[in-house]
């Protein structure tokens, strides 16, 4: 039986998720998506009509990374710590030329078109409420205040560029906004129908509850366990009239600071036009943005940036009313450790003093107009809850920000807040192969009616990897022509077993770094890559679903190394592999490039997002609720004289395993197995170190042994 109109009754509501953003001799890209992000629509249909009373403010400093739904109405710009370079307080929020599925717009050209807004919620313009309520007019003073910076740590916009502002009041009128749906089985109707199929072409109704004169028409045979999705109403929305009341033309960071002499410039703007008075008044920015032409594919991607923040819109102001009553650090809290930003905590506890940062950086505004006497100190905490130790910064004197920009590390007891000393070590756990610890700063001013403060959080890991990076790539990187060589420096404190590398490549569109690569160890010549330790040949970028997504490349067998090394890639293939590279941290350094024969410094400041995993652990730094989070090979008695006994957590493995045991060259001294209550002779070994590998299914487990005669 054949139904041409069918009309489903049974409702299944659904929602969708929508997905991230991303970032090319040596360069640097943008990214085709925004790697520190999964963008989600919010659910329009549950969305809040809002109305906010002045005053309005906005700062940007929380964690997370969509608009807060209290204040804005939609999700288009990106919320982050990454992209603003010394802002005035953490966080901001970044314009791009990416749409609110985290790709590229797809109207994107190389001529400027709009790409992403920023939209306040309904602010009532009209009146006041507090201490009494009463009529706002022009004659109150308001202004609206913001700060802004292009490019920040992205890529510049054009000239042709550029960030607009505009208010707007609605007019009255309705128009349509989107058209709300519902997803559901069908299986219901057509068992109440008696029929087996939907057909193509057929008309389906919206279901009861929605506005019946809604259809769409099927373009796919349907039948039991098959949904659909179906128009339920069309919702609407008040008519805004817009206009243009501020806007900037697009430049770089260096040029912008050459002009004004600040990171972030503010804006003051009058508001006097009556019409605004309103009990709907909006403001909204978006940007003018621009790609790359066909010419150059792998530049097609996310640019020209803008950073916007701390937004306040009030009365009872005046234009020379340019502060505000608030202490606040600036830009990300900072790893303790002197080299990398996470390393293996076995590696740090063979030599935690040299591991460690003697001191840190730390940057602190007063966006008052007067100065206040401020306190610092920081507080370290293990996972598990103890405290590990502490610091305290005493009182200082901070000037207002507007004067004399960030407290100073050179003047007076400046130095004991924006400079302070990392003053012990972090304890040792020796049954523990990771761990990691909290570190939280603290500025505040007390000695006023309302206490000022703020915080920061850094959580410092010792996991089975070394990292130089943040893990939030703002660019991709790539090195031309095919052949082409990137080596990256690490250094082993004591002897260690290899076994992979972690590497995040970002996404470009239509995959156009998806090139076969050869992943490489060298020893360590004089300061540059030397001989060829090993070869995993013909491997090809790998993408994770996950958020932050390393993908592991295993080697075949663990490689035993010793102090400096290099991991790197050869690529096979013309094209930029597009690897993450964090802007943040600068460790070009480390970092080296050959595309002719010479090895030469990176001339980029920045990290790639490439980690050598060591160990027997190969986790990238979730977050533990405790330490016993994987499995750890434990060798006992260590050290041991003729036998040895092995377990996988606190149990022998139930079932056998293979396992050998190499000496410090990595060459094989012995075979054994590993079974419950089973001891393994180690009589015929001479005295010295040796690794012990065991394998179980896909995963491999390391430890050391000890051999003393």
């Amino acid at each position: 039986m054949r139904s041409n109109v069918v009309l489903i009754m049974l409702l299944s509501f659904g929602c969708t998720l929508l997905m991230p953003k991303l970032h090319a001799q040596e360069t640097l890209t943008g990214l085709q998506f925004n790697t520190a992000i999964q963008k989600q629509i919010p659910n329009k249909s549950t969305q809040l009509e809002l109305k906010l009373a002045l005053p309005f403010f906005e700062d940007f400093s929380t964690s997370n990374i969509y608009p807060d739904k209290a204040r804005w109405n939609d999700s288009y710009v990106f919320i982050n710590k990454d992209f603003p370079l010394n802002p005035t307080n953490i966080g901001a929020a970044t314009f791009d030329v990416l749409d609110d599925n985290g790709l590229v717009y797809k109207n994107a050209s190389s001529t400027p078109f709009i790409a992403d807004y920023l939209t306040s919620a309904d602010i009532r313009l009209d009146s006041v409420f507090s201490p009494v309520i009463r009529q706002l007019s022009p004659a109150d003073s308001v202004y609206f205040s913001f700060y802004y910076q292009p490019q920040g740590r992205g890529e510049q916009p054009e000239p042709t560029d550029s960030l607009v502002l505009q208010f707007g009041v609605p007019t009255g009128n309705l128009i349509l906004d989107y058209v709300d749906s519902v997803t559901m089985l069908i299986d219901s109707y057509l068992i109440a129908n008696g029929i087996d199929f939907i057909y193509p072409q057929d008309t389906i109704f919206a279901p009861e509850g929605c506005n019946q004169e809604l259809y769409i028409i099927n373009f796919k045979t349907l039948t039991f366990g098959d949904s659909v999705t179906l128009p339920c109403d069309s919702v609407m929305k008040p008519e805004m009239e817009w206009t243009t009341v501020w806007h900037q033309t697009g430049m770089s960071l260096e040029e912008f600071y050459t002009t004004y002499q600040v990171y972030f410039k503010r804006e003051m703007i009058a508001i006097t036009d009556e019409n605004y008075f309103s009990d709907g008044f909006r403001f909204r920015f978006f940007n003018y943005g621009s790609i790359a032409d066909n010419v150059s594919p792998p530049k097609r991607s996310n640019v020209d940036q803008w950073n916007v923040d701390f937004i306040y819109l009030n009365y009872n102001r005046s234009f020379t009313d340019t502060s505000y009553r608030k202490l606040s650090f600036s830009d990300r809290a900072p790893s303790f450790l002197k080299r990398y930003e996470s390393m293996p905590y076995r590696q740090y506890r063979a030599d935690p003093t040299n591991a460690t940062a003697p001191e840190f950086s730390v940057s602190i505004t007063n966006l008052d107009k007067i100065e206040h006497n401020t306190k610092y100190r920081y507080t370290v905490r293990q996972s598990n809850g103890s405290m590990a130790f502490g610091y305290d910064g005493g009182s200082c004197n901070l000037p207002p920000y507007d004067e004399f920009g960030f407290q100073s590390c050179n003047t007076g007891c400046g130095a004991a807040h924006a400079c302070p000393p990392v003053n012990a070590l972090f304890p040792f756990s020796f049954d523990l192969d990771s761990t990691s610890f909290l570190i939280n700063h603290y500025i505040s001013d007390s000695s006023g009616a309302n206490v000022l403060v703020d915080s920061m959080q850094f959580h410092q890991g010792f996991y089975n990897y070394f990292a130089y990076d943040d893990g939030t790539p703002e660019f991709g990187y790539g090195i031309e022509p095919a052949r082409g060589l990137i080596a990256y420096q690490f250094r082993m404190t004591i002897p260690d077993t290899l076994q992979g590398v972690q590497l995040y490549f970002n996404r470009t569109l239509n995959d156009a770094n998806d090139k076969y690569f050869d992943l490489i160890v060298w020893k360590d010549n004089n300061g540059k890559p030397g001989e060829e330790l090993y070869r995993l040949p013909h491997q090809r970028p790998q993408w994770s679903d996950q958020l932050y997504g390393f993908h592991m490349y295993h080697f075949g067998e663990p490689l035993l190394v010793n102090g400096v090394f290099y991991v790197g890639i050869m690529q096979e293939e013309t094209g930029s592999l597009n690897i993450g590279y964090d802007a943040v941290k600068n460790n070009q350094q480390y970092m080296f490039f050959n595309v002719d024969g010479v090895w030469r410094n990176s001339i980029y400041e920045g990290s790639l997002l490439m980690r050598p995993v060591v160990g027997s652990n190969n986790f990238i730094g979730i977050e533990e609720t405790n330490n016993q989070l994987v499995k750890q090979l434990k060798v006992y008695p260590n050290p041991a004289f003729d036998v040895i006994h092995l377990s996988l957590g606190d149990v022998s493995p139930q079932k056998q395993l293979d396992c050998t045991i190499r000496d410090i060259s990595g060459r094989v001294v012995l075979s054994c197995t590993v079974t419950e209550g089973r001891a393994v002779n180690i009589a015929q070994l001479v005295s010295g170190m040796y690794i012990v590998v065991v394998n179980e299914g896909n995963h491999t487990y390391t430890a050391k042994l000890m051999v003393t005669k």
